[in-house]
């Protein structure tokens, strides 16, 4: 038997609990060990947490409930040793939002309680750009966290690509790009970009910093500037919250009203999100604003922002020219000529003798899917 002088000395701990994915309602046994790390395993589960990133809910004792801070999933369990382990190990365990967070909750839970009234009167569409920065950074990490695999669901599963010089390539190239927007602090460090194997050439950005790149995209790039330019722009899309804004739009009270109780899993919201992602664009605005992020973005990190335009140009043409199964990235990104006359004219003429990766990085990047992947078209 473990004493409890020894479980705070750092002495392994074993005992059975409950995990819960944070999608379901469904309780999965499972056996939690706590050492230098906090593991979970069970039957379709093996989680391995960082002891630092541990937060303890509200529960009843002996009852404990403990998950990562960014994460919805949750272990429950009611050993005595354990929570007296977890409470001398985990500095953070019981950590809550200082006063500045607890205000600001109080003011986003004022500010959506009002807005479900004023949506009767003005709409959401009017109130969406309001309301979105008020989300808290907890809150909507956590909303990322639920949607990301319900989008995943919607694009059919598809497999993540992480070909090991390839998902280095792409650390590579995030990491400029992270690197040159932290100089103005406008990007979170929590930023996630993962590739898919998917026929659909398109980027998308969620709640919670959270991007996913389709792999048809960086098949239909000509260069690493081309593929890193589409992706700066999603992270201008993340840098202004407009995945929140449009899942607001697209859910209206029920969002509201679900980010009041604390409930962000219902299967409202988590339509609406695949709708907001997949289907709805963001409005004239903020795609030129993302655009000069991107162009600024790429400028920063030593590459070519012109390479924008000439993604999007090439593939309007193809539009123009009835190859309809390249159309995917025009739909979520409306182009026109104005638009690429402004991206030119913001990158400078200097702009195309710029390369933010070498070339054999790019190559390592457009073989990230592992064999089958395909290169680029003449």
């Amino acid at each position: 038997m473990i004493r409890p002088s020894e479980a705070t000395a750092g002495a392994p701990i074993e005992v059975e609990g409950r995990y819960f994915d944070g999608v379901s309602a469904r309780a999965h046994p499972v056996t939690l060990r706590l050492d230098d790390r906090f593991r979970v395993s069970g039957p379709d589960v093996a989680r391995d947490w960082n002891l630092l990133d541990l937060r303890a809910a509200v529960s009843v004792p002996p009852l404990m409930r403990i998950g990562p801070a960014d994460e919805p999933a949750r272990v429950e369990f009611s050993d005595a040793t354990l929570a007296a382990a977890l409470a001398a190990r985990c500095p953070d365990l019981h950590l809550r939002e200082g006063s500045g967070g607890t205000v600001r909750l109080v003011l986003w839970s004022l500010a959506a309680g009002l807005s479900v009234l004023l949506v009767a009167v003005f709409g959401v569409p009017q109130i969406a750009g309001l309301l979105a920065p008020l989300v808290p950074d907890a809150a909507e990490s956590r909303l990322g966290a639920v949607a990301e695999p319900q989008v995943l669901r919607f694009l059919g599963d598809p497999p993540a690509c992480a070909e090991p010089a390839g998902r280095e390539a792409l650390d590579k190239l995030v990491g400029r790009l992270v690197a040159a927007g932290q100089a103005e602090g406008s990007l979170p460090p929590a930023l996630a970009v993962s590739v898919r194997r998917h026929g659909m050439a398109n980027a998308f950005a969620l709640p919670g910093a959270r991007v996913i790149v389709l792999s048809s995209l960086i098949t239909r790039a000509r260069s690493a500037d081309e593929a890193a330019a589409v992706l700066a722009h999603e992270l201008g899309h993340v840098r202004r919250r407009d995945p929140t804004r449009s899942l607001i739009r697209a859910s209206g009270t029920s969002f509201l009203l679900s980010l009041v109780l604390g409930d962000l899993t219902g299967s409202t919201i988590i339509i609406a999100l695949g709708d907001a992602v997949l289907s709805a664009g963001y409005s004239r605005d903020a795609e030129r604003a993302a655009d000069a992020y991107a162009v600024d973005l790429m400028t920063r990190a030593g590459g070519n922002g012109a390479a924008l335009a000439d993604i999007l140009e090439r593939i309007a043409k193809d539009k123009h020219d009835g190859k309809s199964d390249v159309l995917d990235l025009l739909r979520s990104h409306p182009f026109t000529r104005e638009r690429a006359a402004a991206i030119r004219a913001q990158a400078g003429p200097a702009a195309p003798e710029r390369q933010i990766l070498s070339g054999a990085a790019w190559t390592a990047l457009q073989g990230i899917c592992g064999a089958g992947s395909t290169r680029a078209e003449p």
